[in-house]
């Protein structure tokens, strides 16, 4: 389908004053043919075949961006998870795996690296524990690695062994990164119903059923959808909401693909999908927050906010699956807490919590996303919440996340730092139970019964 004239003009406008963009440009790369009985002759294939297959990738995104106009913003790889490939060699520490990653990151000059990943939704292999228990160090020594885990699906349901030992890696890891705020634990993320074709971080890998190479894109436009519904006003219905909602992700989808394309077609790889998840940052006027504001609650975390979080979602994937046939990831809006300045003052007024966070996973891309919490959160709390949110993907049939940050030293209410897209984060407060049995009980919760359905 050909671009209108009025297409290309609204484009424009949409890149220079509603702040769009294209989030990530994700190369992704199979390593299914690096695996060896050697550890470091594992290392030296992996980061040869990374440097060769993405050492045009940067430069040909920047191509693009001069060319078309369009912001590019992250240039990121995505690995087929490590621990598929460290089999092998036997080894229980698969730290230089990390650091081989992270030095082809370097040396493409890609701004993060995702896959240093394990499934382990019903069990464990000898690799998915090596894996597990290198994540803390790993991710301590590493300035570009994201590492994911996949700890339940609809069909498997949820393994909370799993659940456990990843609430006490989310804290050893806090630990060894303190001296930046816990750091470490914006690249570690655990997923019920994991995506394989992921173009965002720290979830972002590659997986069985995918090309040797390929190229995804994520696009992000909440500034866009922002000012048209700034521009409808407070009058129309929701009716008219949802339909501009709706228009204006065809167009932001129909630019993704277009740019998405294109460096496939540079980079000689196959196109993967668009993922079209509004994906907010912490600069003014680029907030879901703001989004939701708009549709009429009063502050995010008011009543109503799921309601309107549910129709903004919606509108989005009809939108995008109208403008394309490639849409895949998470594609949706995304409720980073930390990296949206409207989701940051929401928590600090005291309008938003986290139970009303949990809440509005129930119809959002993802789940609990950059959520801080005091430094000494009992394991048992962590557990619980990562639980709660993956039963919410299991018995729902969608992804859900955790990505949660123990602050060490921070107590609820006090700020952290990040900065650049990591933003700002308000430490929140767990409350004062927790789940000292649950968590000590372990075994697997079963699947649902809406998961039979051959």
């Amino acid at each position: 389908m050909p671009f209108t004239d009025q297409e290309i003009l609204e484009t424009i406008r949409m890149v220079e004053l509603e702040t769009l963009d294209i989030r990530t440009t994700t190369l992704g790369i199979s390593l299914l043919d690096c695996a060896d009985s050697d550890l470091e002759t594992t290392c030296e294939k992996v980061y040869t075949k990374i440097t060769h297959h993405a050492r045009d990738l940067v430069k040909t995104a920047d191509g693009i961006a001069s060319d078309y106009g369009v912001p590019i913003v992250n240039k990121r790889i995505a690995v087929t998870p490590v621990a598929w490939i460290a089999g092998p060699s036997g080894a229980e520490d698969l730290t230089p795996l990390a650091l081989a990653l992270d030095a082809a990151a370097k040396e493409v000059g890609v701004d993060f690296i995702g896959g240093f990943s394990a499934y382990v939704h019903k069990g464990f292999t000898r690799a998915d524990q090596a894996l597990f228990e290198s994540i803390p160090h790993a991710l301590s020594v590493t300035d570009h690695v994201c590492s994911s885990v996949s700890l339940g699906s609809t069909r498997a349901g949820i393994n909370m062994n799993a659940v456990a030992r990843f609430s006490e890696l989310v804290l050893e890891t806090a630990a060894l990164t303190a001296s930046t705020g816990g750091l470490g634990c914006a690249k570690l993320v655990c997923f019920c119903n994991v995506v394989e074709d992921n173009p965002f971080v720290a979830g972002a890998h590659v997986g069985i059923g995918e090309a040797e190479t390929v190229l995804n894109v994520g696009v992000s436009g909440p500034g866009v959808v922002r000012s048209v519904l700034e521009r409808l006003g407070p009058e129309a219905d929701l009716g008219q909401v949802a339909s501009i909602i709706k228009r204006t992700a065809f167009k932001i989808t129909r630019m993704g693909e277009l740019v998405g394309r294109e460096a496939a077609r540079r980079l000689g790889t196959t196109f993967g999908i668009v993922d079209i998840s509004l994906a907010p940052t912490p600069a003014v006027g680029d907030s879901v927050s703001d989004i939701l504001e708009l549709l009429g609650v009063d502050r995010t975390g008011a009543p109503g906010t799921t309601a309107a979080l549910a129709l903004l979602t919606d509108a989005v994937k009809k939108g995008g699956v109208m403008a394309s046939s490639s849409v895949g990831g998470l594609s949706g809006a995304f409720i980073p807490v930390s990296e949206d300045q409207g989701m940051i003052d929401a928590v600090r007024d005291g309008a938003l919590s986290l139970a009303k966070l949990e809440a509005m996973t129930t119809v959002c891309s993802v789940g609990l996303d950059m959520v801080a919490v005091p430094g000494n959160t009992p394991v048992d709390v962590l557990t619980g919440i990562i639980a709660d949110e993956l039963a919410i993907g299991m018995v729902n049939q969608k992804t859900t996340a955790v990505r949660i940050i123990p602050v060490p030293g921070k107590g609820p209410g006090e700020t952290v730092e990040w900065g650049g897209l990591l933003g700002t984060a308000i430490v929140q407060d767990p409350g004062r139970y927790g789940c000292r049995i649950l968590h000590a009980r372990g075994g697997r919760i079963p699947a649902p019964v809406q998961s039979f359905r051959n």
